[in-house]
Parts: structure tokens; C-alpha cells; sequence
């Protein structure tokens, strides 16, 4: 059976992808024909239903639940891991209505705690998340919102953070952040569903097995990024929860759809009974 797969050229993505990708591990029948995108790219296609799978945003995933079904392995989720605000200087966060922000996009679980914390916080702007450090360094905007290796990277251009948004969320909720997670789509038969769950967990266990060696498949597609970069990114997005959610992870997403609906963010009626295969 072959199916369509879509996920994002970052360590993190590329990493767990790698075996199952490239015959490094069992896939139990199943071949998969797959496409790397920018994450709000993927986030979009979903709400067009392309993919077969599709790693996503759990804030697009809001939204997307009527078609797709969140899977138990892939995710990237986790305590430390939110999205930064930064700023070329230091700014007063009570000022942030009239702040120009740029965000990674609108669909992005980053806007999505931005917006949970700061509902004031309206003039956002969207831009590729790799462009959002430059952009603030050249003043084109006051604040910018960033992910992936930005966290990492954004001091050395001379910019300051003004918030984590995971320590925010952490300390606000008590959970675990939910950022993306790899969702199936609902009308795939359940035991292909399984089948699927199987084969990224153990693509995610042999990545491991063989780390901190990275595999051509991730330093090619990671963007002129420094290995030890690639390394943090890895360490940081891919974690226990990556391998399988289990109770705690699937508690943190839960919560997360709960605070967006209490914030008139999601309509209750888009929620199947379980967001869960």
C-alpha cells in the first residue's frame, strides 16, 4: 500500500523520518511516497486534505481534526521547547498591541500561544520561519515570533528575547507544550492507522540507536545548519513523547484544545469524539 507523506526538512522531522524513508527499517508492507515542506505549508494542505499523512501544527490540527487523526508517535512536544519573542531591544510586553510582529504563520501552534497569552497582540505579519530573524534585525518589524533552530541562533545577531511562550505555557497550565504532531487521515482503516504508528516508532528507535551520528538525510536537508546546531534541534524536539505520547502527552494536547476553545479559538463542533486514532 502506498501513501503520501509530508513533513518539514528540520533535524528534528528528517531525523525521525530518515529510516522508514530509506529503507533502514521494516514497513510492513506499506510504501511511502514523500514531500518536504515548510510546516505552515504542510499546515495548509492539510485544511485541502492532501496528504495521506502529514506532520502539522497542533493549531492547524485544531482545525483539520474533522479529517485527520492525531497518531501516537512523531510528535514534537515537550517542556522547554515554546516559541521565543524577540526584538532587537528590550521592549514592555504591556505595549504589545502596538508591536508589529512577524509570525511563522497563522495556522502555527507558536500564534497559538501567542494568542492565548497576548489576545491583544493583532498586527502580526506572516513570513517563512527562517526569515523572521533577519527581518527583525533589519528593523522591518518591532518583535518577531521563532521556532526551530532560531531559538538557538537568535543571540548571536544581536537580538533579545522577550518571552518564552513554553515557560509561559508551562507555568500557566502545568503540561507539557504540544507543537506539532503527525496526523493520519480518519478514513484510513485502523489497522493501517497501527501500522503506520508502528513503523515512525521504530524509525524514531533506530534514529536513536544510532545517534549522535547524523545521517546524510538529515545534514543535507538542514539549511547550512552547523551540526552541533542540528544536534540541539534533535535534542530538543525529539524526545519520550516523540517515541509514543502515552498518557502525559496526550493530557498536554487535550489541554491545549481545551484553553483554545475556552478562547473562542475552535468551535466544539469541529471535535470528532476522539482527536485520537
Amino acid at each position: 500500500m502506498k501513501l503520501t507523506l509530508g513533513f518539514s526538512p528540520c533535524p528534528n522531522d528528517t531525523f525521525i523520518f530518515d529510516a522508514m524513508v530509506n529503507g533502514k527499517t521494516d514497513t510492513y508492507g506499506l510504501e511511502f511516497e514523500y514531500v518536504m515542506e515548510d510546516v505552515e505549508t504542510l499546515n495548509l494542505w492539510a485544511e485541502d486534505d492532501r496528504l495521506d499523512i502529514t506532520k502539522l501544527s497542533y493549531n492547524a490540527f485544531l482545525h483539520t481534526v474533522d479529517k485527520y487523526a492525531l497518531l501516537n508517535s512523531g510528535s514534537a512536544l515537550g517542556k522547554g521547547v515554546g516559541p521565543l519573542l524577540i526584538a532587537g531591544k528590550p521592549l514592555n510586553l504591556t505595549d504589545i498591541g502596538d508591536l508589529a510582529i512577524a509570525i511563522p504563520g497563522r495556522n502555527t501552534t507558536a500564534n497559538l500561544l501567542l494568542s492565548l497569552a497576548f489576545p491583544q497582540a493583532q498586527n502580526k505579519t506572516e513570513l517563512v520561519f527562517s526569515a523572521i530573524e533577519d527581518a527583525v534585525s533589519r528593523e522591518l518589524f518591532d518583535a518577531g515570533l521563532v521556532i526551530h533552530e532560531s531559538r538557538f541562533t537568535y543571540q548571536a545577531k544581536g537580538l533579545v528575547k522577550l518571552i518564552d511562550l513554553g515557560d509561559w505555557w508551562e507555568h500557566s497550565v502545568g503540561a507539557a507544550i504540544p507543537l506539532g504532531g503527525i496526523a493520519a487521515r480518519r478514513k484510513l482503516d485502523k489497522e493501517v492507522l497501527q501500522t503506520i504508528d508502528r513503523v515512525i516508532k521504530e524509525s524514531v528507535q533506530y534514529a536513536w540507536q544510532h545517534y549522535p551520528a547524523l545521517p546524510p538525510f538529515v545534514t543535507a536537508n538542514a539549511q547550512e545548519m552547523e551540526e552541533e546546531v542540528m544536534r540541539q534541534h534533535i535534542n530538543l524536539y525529539v524526545n519520550e513523547y516523540t517515541t509514543d505520547l502515552g498518557e502525559e502527552g496526550r493530557r498536554a494536547i487535550e489541554t491545549l484544545f481545551n484553553k483554545a476553545k475556552e478562547a473562542g479559538l475552535l468551535h466544539a463542533n469541529r471535535l470528532p469524539d476522539n482527536i485520537f486514532y
